[in-house]
């Protein structure tokens, strides 16, 4: 991800499971951070401190909530109309956040969480905000209107998720590229690729996520 200053980047902590990673340390290298009520549970590994935690804090446990007791908070009823993650990110859209790292926003037991932060991430990059989620192992990006270029490790996994039918996608440095494929929603010709150093995905129209794993060599 590229940003103009390091105060247009922020860092959105949600409950997922995150690994910390050199990789990831440097993808948020300068952001600002929120915390979303249970995300604040990673501020420490990251080596972060939030400058907001927002949420209903139903699930920040009391030593959490002493232990980051300095940090402002924006306390929300439990009875909303959005979850805590869409609020912290609202709160970084009105703070100036022009790229956003979303950290923890996969696994655990609500898979409607997952599918939704997904759906938040495509939102906000047609809206023109550089979006990446990531669990430290697993990164997605939206794939919307403009070319796609990651850089990813020789040999490591990545997908193209269809979230609707998708128009000349191609993708070029990876072990199986593609030349203006039409991507039907729900086609799963584009699971399970390999990287081959940088991948450049490119599409005339529709919505897609890449989904990467930086670490996995599985089908090296």
């Amino acid at each position: 991800m590229t940003r103009d200053a390091p105060s247009d980047l922020f860092l959105i902590l949600l409950s997922g499971d995150v690994t910390v990673t050199e990789r990831l340390r440097r993808q948020i290298d300068g952001a600002r951070v929120i915390a979303a009520d249970r995300g604040m549970r990673h501020a420490g590994a990251l080596g972060v401190t939030p400058e907001l935690w927002v949420g209903d804090f139903d699930s920040a446990d009391a030593h959490l909530q002493a232990t980051w007791r300095t940090v402002e908070r924006e306390l929300h009823p439990a009875a909303k109309n959005a979850t805590d993650g869409e609020i912290a990110v609202d709160a970084a859209l009105r703070r100036g956040a022009r790229s956003i790292v979303i950290a923890g926003p996969f696994g655990g037991a609500r898979s409607d969480h997952a599918f939704s932060h997904l759906a938040t991430g495509l939102a906000l990059a047609e809206k023109g905000t550089e979006v990446m989620l990531t669990s430290g192992e697993e990164e997605a990006y939206p794939l919307i209107g403009a070319p796609l270029t990651l850089d990813l490790p020789a040999g490591s996994l990545f997908s193209v998720l269809a979230f609707t039918d998708v128009e000349n996608l191609s993708i070029a440095g990876a072990r199986y590229p593609l030349a203006s494929h039409f991507a039907a929603f729900g086609d799963t010709r584009t699971i399970s690729n390999v990287a081959e150093g940088p991948v450049t995905f490119s599409h005339a129209g529709g919505r897609a996520m890449v989904m990467a794993r930086p670490f996995d060599r599985s089908g090296a």
